[in-house]
């Protein structure tokens, strides 16, 4: 009976690279059971539903982002369609004598101010004798300089310019500028 005992001893025990294993360390290194495959593929599926879920997130962000500039770059466009009337309206005011007149075009003109304003877009300024500035400005004419002017200056504005709420340029002030 020890002989027994001793052979079957012998049968748990392998060897493994000229060691001795007993059969309870072969255990640890059998395949992993049922619960920690599915635990591991639930890990699995839930870092690429995050992964997805982002992807998803950020292209709709692309997307309302698209949207968003596209609206906005079709109303510019509209408005800039829209300028030559306001200039010419600009130019009735300048040429009218009667009062009432005067008066009639220039709510017109007020009234195209607040709309241009609703859409996001604004007048940029630009007065005599400011410097020119290339950003905002295009020089149609050149004055060589009078007495006591400097060059480089706006001498006369032609045509308004108009931007967007955020800086881009819808239509550049033309001016005259001393050279």
């Amino acid at each position: 009976m020890a002989k027994k005992k001793d052979d079957l001893k012998h049968n748990e025990e392998e060897e493994l690279d000229g060691e001795p294993v007993a059969a309870e360390e072969l255990e640890e290194v059998k395949e992993p059971s049922e619960l920690e495959k599915a635990n591991a593929l639930a890990e699995d599926y839930k870092r690429k539903w995050y992964a997805v879920s982002a992807e998803y997130d950020n292209y709709r962000k692309r997307n309302q982002a698209a949207v968003s500039k596209a609206y906005a770059d079709g109303a510019a466009e509209a408005v800039l369609k829209l300028l030559p009337v306001a200039d010419n309206f600009g130019y009735a005011l300048d040429g009218a004598s009667d009062e009432k007149t005067k008066a009639g075009i220039d709510k017109v003109i007020k009234s195209f101010a607040n709309i241009l304003s609703s859409l996001g877009i604004e007048e940029i300024p630009v007065e005599t004798g400011a410097d020119f500035d290339e950003g905002v400005m295009e020089a149609v004419l050149n004055f060589p300089c009078g007495d006591g002017e400097e060059p480089n200056k706006v001498k006369q504005v032609l045509k308004k310019g108009y931007r967007t709420k955020d800086g881009k340029v819808i239509r550049y002030a033309q001016v005259a500028v001393t050279i």
